[in-house]
């Protein structure tokens, strides 16, 4: 059986996509970035809650402050890189469950008014926002370039308050020569499915 998605937009997506380490100059504008998130938003997300926050570092002064608390291995191409987006998860996502969610008025209260319940559901639903994201930035014909090799804890104190957690910080740009590593193996469907 074949997939409805033509094999172009396939490989675009998935097979031919990788993890970008190096990028032109060419600038990732602001047009380009709402039509991502206006594709993105879309994806499914538990009670529609659409945790997902992004900062944009565009600034040179805000690079700066962000590629000191990069990984070693990462700090050159996130000072390289046109874009960065800095994605993070919204704790405090129930006080917008009443735009997203007017249906069911009561939800704030009856799924979330624990903060421990809204942190474990808002990493798990920022984190599959931040898969869309990626997705959504190969859509547009760029490379993405996500990386956890950071210091959360300075990242959160430098850009965000204790109610925002960073996920990934996303290098974003067209890819410039010898942009991406070997294509790494994958498991096989039977080391991950299992029929029951």
């Amino acid at each position: 059986m074949s997939l409805v998605l033509d094999a172009a937009a396939q490989d675009l997506l998935f097979r031919e996509a990788r993890t970008a380490n190096a990028f032109t100059d060419e600038p990732v504008t602001d047009e380009q970035i709402e039509a991502i998130y206006d594709l993105v938003k879309y994806g499914p997300t538990s009670t529609n809650q659409s945790p997902l926050r992004i900062t944009l570092v565009r600034s040179a002064e805000a690079r700066e402050r962000l590629v000191r608390h990069m990984a070693e291995p990462n700090r050159a191409k996130t000072a390289a890189a046109p874009l960065v987006a800095l994605l993070a998860t919204d704790i405090e996502f129930h006080e917008e469950l009443h735009k997203l969610v007017p249906h069911f008025p009561q939800v704030k209260d009856l799924l979330y008014a624990e903060r421990p319940v809204r942190e474990a559901s808002a990493v798990l639903n920022g984190a599959l926002q931040a898969a869309y994201f990626i997705i959504g930035v190969r859509a547009a014909g760029l490379a993405a370039g996500p990386m956890s090799g950071f210091d959360a804890a300075a990242v959160q104190k430098e850009f965000l308050d204790d109610d925002h957690t960073p996920l990934m910080v996303v290098n974003i740009g067209r890819p410039g020569p010898d942009a991406w590593f070997p294509r790494a193996p994958r498991l096989d469907l039977d080391e991950v499915v299992t029929t029951v």
